[in-house]
């Protein structure tokens, strides 16, 4: 049988199977059976920066002042009870999760500021994380901040994580980057262990009868690869070039989706939106499946298959993206009926 094990943050898993941050694991009988169905590591569902800065009257301050506002606008704030989450349940749910299952468990931080909060790092390694994902989700909406201001608080949380705790850190965020090749550099310098690429960007639909904003967690799906194509792309440009692990997270529906992200060099394949809706077992089906692809096609392990689809070997890799754009181009081409 092909040896499906790879290293992920200097942990060696099974295989390349990792459940990422969702809801499911926030029940522990979840991720046990995340385990049984043959995950190699779970990531737990993100703590966020707000549950934790309540000493903070940011929030309230512009849920309950809107003198300046459309009233419509303020739904697109949350509730302030929503935020009214206790930080010590989450160290408490990752005693239990440690206790319940021998694969890693994987903490997550969401936030993207410097302040206090930073000290839940060290205390989620306390609490006996295998390591940390920090999810780095803003959305800038300051016209008088340059991007050059935006990296920076990017580089400055990753180095201020890293001299709090011991465990390896894990970066996730998004594609929106004018160079994303200098962002993942700049990020590896700062320390960061792997790279997980991307978060998703959350857009709100607005309802008009109500006239509210509705706030949408939209999955994605196996009859939409494009969400898929945007991290292989960006995996297989980077692979090789930075120090850190790459994990691919986002259209990870299939065997197929796994395999072709670790053929563009991920060390790691992440899923969500197919356990939420299709069921937890779907991992031991998909690396059924994997297994079933590699001895059919003779590969004997996965780190023979790792970036060899990757542009490693490729001298320009932006005049090798502009080559298969304008090829794209030109061969699709429509035919308009007369």
């Amino acid at each position: 049988m092909p040896d499906l094990s790879t290293t992920y943050l200097g942990l060696k898993l099974s295989s390349p199977l990792v459940p990422s941050a969702s809801p499911l694991s926030k029940n522990i009988d979840n991720i046990k059976r995340m385990e049984d169905a043959g995950a190699a590591a779970v990531v737990l569902y993100s703590l966020f920066e707000e549950q934790i800065n309540q000493e903070s009257h940011e929030l309230d301050h512009f849920l309950t002042h809107g003198s300046e506002s459309f009233a419509e606008s303020l739904s697109y704030f949350p509730e302030s009870s929503e935020y009214h989450l206790t930080p010590d349940k989450y160290l408490d749910h990752i005693r239990k999760a440690k206790e319940a299952v021998n694969i890693p468990v994987i903490g997550s931080l969401n936030g993207v500021s410097t302040g206090g909060w930073i000290k839940y790092a060290k205390r989620i390694e306390e609490a006996g994380a295998d390591a940390l994902e920090l999810n780095i989700y803003y959305l800038a909406t300051d016209p008088f901040m340059p991007s050059s201001a935006i990296e920076l608080a990017y580089f400055d949380l990753v180095k201020d994580v890293k001299r709090t705790v011991n465990i390896p850190v894990a970066v996730k965020l998004s594609p929106y980057f004018t160079n994303m090749a200098h962002m993942a550099r700049r990020l590896d310098e700062a320390g960061a262990d792997a790279l997980v690429l991307f978060n998703r960007f959350y857009q709100p639909d607005i309802d008009l009868e109500n006239l509210e904003i509705i706030p949408r967690a939209t999955l994605s799906s196996s009859h939409a690869p494009q969400a898929l194509r945007l991290p292989l792309t960006w995996i297989a440009i980077l692979h090789g070039r930075i120090k850190a692990d790459i994990a691919l997270t986002s259209g990870v529906h299939s065997a197929e989706d796994a395999l072709k992200g670790l053929m563009v060099g991920a060390s790691v394949t992440m899923m969500a939106s197919e356990l939420i809706l299709n069921g937890i077992q779907r991992v031991a089906d998909i690396k059924a499946d994997v297994i079933r692809w590699m001895e059919e096609h003779e590969y004997e392990s996965v780190s023979q298959m790792r970036g060899s689809m990757s542009q490693k070997s490729v001298a320009s890799p932006a005049a090798f993206e502009r080559a298969h754009y304008m090829r794209a181009i030109t061969m699709n081409e429509p035919v308009i009926p007369s």
